[in-house]
């Protein structure tokens, strides 16, 4: 047992001063549910056709409609075309009305949009349609390209320069390019910051689940990891109806990325530091300050000596983490592959995403639940198995029934957050301090590998429309099998040495 067990012990294993520093890691991770799902409330799609305007010449009292029926073609299931229109032609509007225009072409003088009066997303005001239309699902992955290098670099920053400055500094970049994300000029500016929010924003969790973890004893990681996590369906609640009552996506980036300002200047003055982490790296006297302090608020008494003879580890830990990174690969293809893919199940996407969040509750309460109960490897791999599977039943069911399939695939996604969830216990439990961070910002590279594919295996559907649910459904089942193979770690108390294994 790690010497710091004991002294956590002396110290309060779970006291007032756990829990009020559980409550302050708790608000940072809404953020984190704002930056990843808020992309899909800025890139909402319109209905949209060419801008037909030219007629307006031979025309100008034409009506809209009939200014529809003259210059745009009709496609099999009778509305009109999205990206061609009629050939302009030098013709009076007499002529055009009695023989019609028979050629077409794609859209030369930009698109209209069926927007409600003052909405506004990317892709109505960078005109990402037509052949521009995969420009969306590019800034995705180019956003999940962003967490998979924060996910890495956080991790040794994290490790390097402790858990406090790690997180202060994550938060402070995705204030900094949240905000200036909506002042974007076109998209691949917006890409570009949406790719530093990933690697900011994206690793929130990350960073304060590992805190929340070193400050409390094995019998209470999974339940403060939970808790933490917990905040981030209450952030997917929230923002379906901030989205509902913003709908231009400039003023909803300012919107939701503004109260960080808040945040970060509250942690600046409140937010230890890990005590463990400081043990890991020697410097006794700096945890003796913060274990005395956090014993005070506790109400318990400490020698001045608590951690002098705490041993810090040297040896080396070779871990072989191959199957558990697939596991978190195959977690996030599945998570973002349901949550990006809300708008197409058919029912509003605003009712769609707040189920979507709501489900999660249960999903995160039901994972405390199990890893408590049955282990932490057979919860992983069973979500993994039920997440994949529901995503594979959703191609069995009809498109005439969009409740039954979002039903479906809400279940699939309650699997996924379960996943999720008992990935990030799992993964804390499995490296030593000294390694914790950078073994989570690695596994948690290879599940943005797999945010990064989630958007772009949607592209595949044009070969097939089941494709994309198809690639969704068998690599979670295949991760979840493979899963078993795994050790388990319930009840079994945090490394601090590194061990060679």
């Amino acid at each position: 047992m790690s010497n710091f067990v004991e002294i956590l012990k002396q110290v309060g294993e779970f006291g007032l001063f756990q829990k009020r520093l559980l409550v302050a890691l708790c608000f940072p991770c809404m953020f984190g549910a704002f930056d990843v799902i808020g992309q899909v409330f800025a890139s909402m799609s319109f209905r949209h056709h060419c801008n037909t305007d030219w007629i307006l010449d031979r025309g100008p009292n034409l009506t809209y409609e009939r200014q529809r029926n003259l210059t745009l073609p009709v496609n099999k299931d009778g509305t009109f075309e999205s990206c061609k229109m009629f050939t302009p032609v030098d013709l009076d509007l007499e002529t055009i009305e009695a023989y019609g225009i028979n050629s077409t072409i794609e859209c030369t003088d930009g698109w209209d949009y069926d927007a409600p009066e003052g909405a506004s997303s990317i892709l109505s005001e960078f005109d990402l349609v037509c052949d521009k239309s995969g420009l969306i699902e590019t800034s995705q992955s180019i956003y999940m390209a962003g967490f998979m290098v924060g996910a890495l670099t956080f991790g040794t920053i994290s490790d390097r320069f402790g858990r406090r400055f790690a997180i202060l500094l994550s938060l402070s970049l995705l204030l900094l390019f949240g905000v200036g994300s909506s002042f974007s000029p076109n998209i691949y500016f917006y890409m570009v910051l949406k790719f530093f929010c990933g690697g900011s924003g994206g690793v929130i969790i990350m960073n304060t689940s590992v805190m929340g973890a070193e400050w409390t004893d094995s019998s209470k990681s999974a339940f403060c990891t939970t808790v933490i996590l917990c905040f981030v369906p209450l952030g997917l609640m929230v923002l379906p109806g901030i989205a509902f009552f913003i709908r231009n996506w400039r003023i909803l980036q300012l919107v939701l990325y503004s109260p960080l300002l808040l945040i970060v200047v509250i942690l600046y003055w409140f937010l230890p530091e890990s005590a463990r982490w400081l043990v890991s790296q020697g410097r006794k006297e700096d945890a003796q300050k913060v274990l005395q302090r956090a014993a005070r608020v506790n109400g318990r008494e400490t020698p001045e000596d608590l951690v002098a003879n705490c041993v810090d580890g040297t040896n080396t830990t070779i871990i072989n983490d191959l199957i558990h990174s697939n596991t978190r690969f195959s977690t996030s293809l599945l998570y973002y592959g349901l949550s990006l893919n809300v708008g197409s199940f058919g029912l509003d996407i605003y009712l769609t995403q707040f189920i979507f969040g709501v489900v999660e509750i249960p999903a995160l309460l039901s994972s405390l639940f199990l890893t408590q109960h049955i282990g932490r490897r057979i919860s992983q791999a069973g979500f993994l198995f039920l997440g994949g599977a529901a995503c594979l039943v959703t191609l069995a069911i009809p498109k005439d029934f969009p409740e039954m399939v979002t039903v479906i695939a809400v279940l699939g996604k309650y699997c996924a957050a379960g996943s999720f969830c008992t990935a990030y216990v799992y993964t804390a439990e499995l490296y030593p301090t000294v390694l914790r961070q950078s073994g989570l910002g690695l596994s948690s590279m290879c599940a943005r590998v797999g945010g990064i594919l989630a958007p772009l295996i949607r592209l595949l559907e044009v070969y097939h429309y089941t494709v994309p649910m198809l690639t969704y459904g068998i690599v979670p089942v295949t991760a979840g099998l493979l899963c078993l193979l795994l050790p388990e770690t319930r009840n079994v108390e945090l490394q601090d040495q590194m061990e060679l294994k």
